[in-house]
């Protein structure tokens, strides 16, 4: 399976532009920019659509993780904040950490905090990321009944 984005770019680094657009439509020709990367101007740049992979990548594989543990989850909201600074001559992404809230009816938390190391390890854009990863885990149980 292979999957296609493309971005257009025109100008120098700080007074030029782009823009960004995806196979499936979703992005089409969405402008991207030094002031919308570093700066304050609104706009998207490729921290937040890494931001934004990563956290649909890890909701998927902590559903995935939670499944092979006979469990399922109402509901998980994932947000990444990826960091971005500089190193040398240029930049690189050193950080990311998740914040991840999940309601898992019948769970406990070992067994949902299990779920989420393992997707955070083992989801692709964890394992494409060359940065540390670190994850805040909120969890309710709902439902828990504790076995007699």
């Amino acid at each position: 399976m292979k999957r296609t984005a493309s971005a257009f770019w025109e100008g120098g680094i700080k007074d030029g532009k782009g823009k960004i657009s995806s196979e499936s439509g979703v992005l089409k020709e969405v402008p991207y920019s030094f002031s919308k990367r570093f700066g304050e101007e609104r706009g998207t740049n490729p921290e937040e659509l890494i931001g934004a992979a990563h956290s649909g990548c890890f909701a998927m594989a902590f559903s995935g993780e939670l499944e092979k543990l006979k469990l399922k989850a109402d509901s998980i909201n994932v947000t990444a904040q990826v960091t971005i600074g500089k190193e040398g001559e240029g930049f690189s992404i050193s950080d990311v950490h998740l914040n991840v809230n999940a309601s898992v009816p019948s769970a406990t938390y070992d067994q949902v905090q299990k779920a989420a190391n393992s997707a955070k390890e083992n989801c692709p854009v964890s394992k494409l990321l060359n940065a540390n990863i670190t994850m805040n885990l909120q969890f309710q149980e709902n439902s828990y009944q504790p076995s007699m």
